[in-house]
């Protein structure tokens, strides 16, 4: 199914996903992410935002990450892209064992359109997006793309966010 009968078949919401590394090839963990995700029938990446290497937070004695923010659309329900994006991670070698801790890939569903879901498997929006400087700052950029309402509230909590020192343009993407 191509992309035009996948907006026509069913409707597409559009989803933000963040996503880190910083064990091995991070970039490379990162745009395989990327590509996988673009794979799926039922998911269209729309805009990605730069790369950025960020500190550690929470488990600080770690190597740095790279961070980024992706917009897909897709017909997939949140609880399907979920789905999707931890089979994602697994597929790239993700292993839980320290929350927090050094990890391949980290895949997290930033929002869905205007869902909001409290449950134990999936919150949305994410609970800590608004805390986190190297998650606002791709998300900020990746929602200007399109112009997206929702990026300027997001900007007021990016500018009372701690940590933004610690959040550095690695590289641009095409």
């Amino acid at each position: 199914m191509n992309d035009g009968d996948m907006q026509s078949a069913e409707a597409c919401e559009r989803a933000y996903i963040g996503l880190g590394s910083n064990i091995g090839d991070r970039e490379r963990f990162l745009t395989e992410a990327v590509r996988l995700l673009q794979e799926h029938p039922q998911i269209h990446v729309t805009g990605q935002s730069a790369l950025y290497e960020t500190d550690p937070v929470g488990y600080t004695d770690q190597a740095p990450f790279l961070n980024m923010a992706i917009e897909v659309t897709t017909t997939l329900s949140p609880e399907q892209l979920l789905e999707q994006l931890m089979e994602t991670e697994r597929q790239l070698g993700r292993v839980r064992d320290i929350r927090w801790g050094p990890r391949t890939i980290d895949l997290d569903m930033l929002m869905y359109g205007d869902v909001r879901r409290h449950q134990p498997e999936l919150t949305l929006p994410h609970p800590r997006m608004h805390e986190r400087a190297f998650v606002l700052i791709p998300l900020i950029e990746v929602l200007e793309l399109h112009h997206q309402p929702q990026a300027v509230p997001l900007r007021a909590f990016l500018e009372r966010a701690e940590g933004k020192e610690g959040v550095t343009l690695w590289k641009k993407m095409q």
